[in-house]
């Protein structure tokens, strides 16, 4: 799915006719969710949970943020499990993902990705996927997503705004692109982690407003001086397809063509035909990211370069503050 224009207005307007078309909807989304917090029973695991959420749908840099706490943390010597409800696969789960094994069809594109990284579960019930990863001998569990999710405790939770989409006509679904109202989100949130360089001033004063700390971080291309001067035929499906194709092209690479899918899309084997035949007919390569390449056949692979992202953290010791009541639990 992409994102509606409507959801992201240039200009001062906030909202369009079809936002206040769909306000009714919007409210009873926002009552459900509230409804679904209010009556919730959540599990407290007896391991730290660590949450990294979103203010909106679509992406803000999660899966990257999770992979760089995942790697800090197990260069400390803590066995971290990455928990994910493995969007796109068919496994309600729960169920330890094994690369060798599983297919983006089977637990979705991010838990392949997390699995190269740290031991990788998914599961519809956050719950039984928590007990399950406690049972493999876990010793503290990252989630991929699940701020608005109220199945577990967290000790800690991130808060991530994508400073370059920000909160968009500043309406919750279906109106806007916000998954529940900003205070709603924050009174859960022990720091809101700014990505990009630039700020979001609304997310912002609102933190601030709420004591909440505001921590920052960008994505870092990793090996990206190597594609200046290369011709690249770049496509993509992922929530933010422009952000990668600006990275390329910031990075000096030669764009013959920047092809956009929808987000989590599965590639068929037409689609990558009819996008190598173009590159080789234009002289170029292709070039994906890391993400997309977990949703790609295994036999093509070999044809398509990716560009690895890194999330790097501005403040590493604000970081290590916010990181510091889950860090506490550890046994």
């Amino acid at each position: 799915m992409r994102a509606p224009a409507f959801w992201y207005p240039k200009g001062l307007a906030q909202a369009g006719w079809l936002a206040w078309l769909l306000a009714p909807a919007m409210l009873l989304v926002r009552a459900a969710g509230w409804l679904r917090q209010r009556l919730a029973r959540p599990y407290r695991a007896p391991i730290p949970v660590i949450c990294v959420g979103n203010l909106t749908v679509g992406g803000a840099g999660k899966t990257p943020t999770v992979l760089a706490l995942a790697a800090r943390l197990r260069s400390a010597g803590i066995n971290v499990h990455c928990l994910s409800r493995g969007y796109g696969g068919s496994h309600h789960g729960p169920l330890r993902v094994d690369p060798g094994k599983h297919t983006s069809a089977d637990v979705g594109d991010e838990p392949l990705l997390l699995a190269r990284t740290a031991p990788a579960w998914v599961a519809r019930n956050r719950k039984q996927g928590a007990m399950a990863a406690v049972a493999a001998g876990a010793a503290l569990l990252l989630l991929d997503d699940g701020h608005q999710n109220p199945q577990l405790v967290k000790d800690v939770s991130l808060l991530l705004v994508d400073t370059q989409r920000g909160t968009g006509n500043g309406w919750t679904l279906p109106s806007g692109p916000m998954r529940e109202p900003l205070r709603r989100a924050l009174a859960r949130a022990d720091a809101v982690l700014l990505v990009g360089g630039g700020g979001c001033a609304t997310v912002e004063q609102a933190a601030r407003r709420c004591a909440i700390p505001v921590l920052r971080a960008e994505k870092a291309a990793l090996g990206g001086a190597a594609l200046a001067g290369l011709r690249l035929l770049a496509f993509s499906g992922i929530a933010s397809p422009e952000q990668f194709f600006d990275m390329l092209g910031a990075l000096g690479a030669k764009l013959i063509g920047a092809e956009k899918f929808s987000d989590h899309h599965p590639f068929t084997d037409a689609e990558l035909d009819a996008l190598l035949f173009r590159a080789k007919a234009a002289g170029a390569e292709l070039i994906t990211t890391e993400k997309d390449l977990m949703r790609l056949p295994q036999h093509f692979r070999e044809q398509v370069r990716t560009l690895a992202i890194e999330m790097r953290f501005t403040d590493e010791a604000a970081l290590q503050q916010a990181l510091a009541p889950a860090l506490a639990r550890l046994r």
